[in-house]
């Protein structure tokens, strides 16, 4: 039986390479959203259609995407992976950014989740995982990093509300919502900001290991974990987790809010 799998956000980094990793599987359908009208050339993944001008920036992104799925599916699994990071400091704090990071992590799933629910394409049994990042966990804020960059931060633990408050009104729909920090990545996005620097210390993996360890975590979650924040890679890249939650932490690792 085929599996039908939408990623949100899959024209490069962590998207890219979960669109390749279900591709893989000859008996799972994707759907795969570029924000531009031009999508990458897949030609060799016959099992991947574009859903073009998605732009998670834009009001109307749910009914763009929706309106590009054919009728009668029904999605298994949807992964909300786009993202946007823009470096700030306290001495220069940036309107337009923190605009853009919380319009695209934290406004756009709700009405992303909300039309794909109206409209019939998710259903009892479906997956839903919101991207978040270990950088939206208030108690794992700790001098050791210092503060900055607002937007990123203060967006994905926005991202971690609207997960939680999603899980409770598709519980009784028995659709799971989760989130997940799913690694410190190298990426041109992490790369953009100069966080290049760190990706030796801090445990830094390509995206395509992060898709592996992400997709392992989303084959087992279910409704018993909806609501729920977790690291499917553990504590490994997240430099504060044992000055706050202590040693021999396990994976994967449930996220304190």
């Amino acid at each position: 039986m085929s599996k039908n799998v939408l990623i949100v956000g899959a024209t490069r980094g962590l998207g890219a390479s979960l669109r390749k990793l279900y591709a893989a599987k000859a008996s799972t359908q994707v759907f795969a959203t570029a924000r531009s009208n031009k999508a990458p050339d897949t030609n060799s993944q016959s099992n991947v259609s574009w859903l073009q001008n998605v732009d998670l920036t834009k009001p109307d992104v749910g009914e763009k995407l929706v309106s590009q799925l054919p009728s009668s599916t029904k999605l298994a699994t949807v992964i909300i992976t786009a993202g946007y990071f823009g470096l700030e400091s306290f001495d220069s704090p940036d309107w337009d950014k923190q605009v853009q990071m919380y319009t695209t992590s934290a406004i756009a799933p709700v009405f992303v989740v909300q039309k794909l629910v109206k409209s019939g394409f998710l259903n009892e049994g479906s997956k839903v995982i919101l991207v978040s990042s270990e950088s939206g966990s208030i108690t794992l804020r700790h001098e050791k990093e210092g503060g900055g960059n607002y937007g990123h931060h203060a967006s994905k633990t926005a991202l971690n509300m609207v997960g939680k408050l999603l899980s409770l009104d598709l519980k009784p729909n028995g659709i799971a919502v989760g989130l997940v920090h799913p690694g410190f990545m190298r990426t041109e996005m992490t790369k953009g900001v100069g966080f290049d620097k760190f990706w030796d210390d801090g445990g830094a993996v390509t995206p395509d290991e992060a898709a592996k360890s992400l997709a392992l975590f989303v084959d087992e979650f279910d409704i018993s974990k909806t609501g729920e924040y977790w690291a499917p890679r553990g504590p490994g890249d997240i430099g504060t987790a044992e000055p706050v939650l202590g040693s021999n932490l396990p994976t994967p690792l449930q996220l304190p809010w």
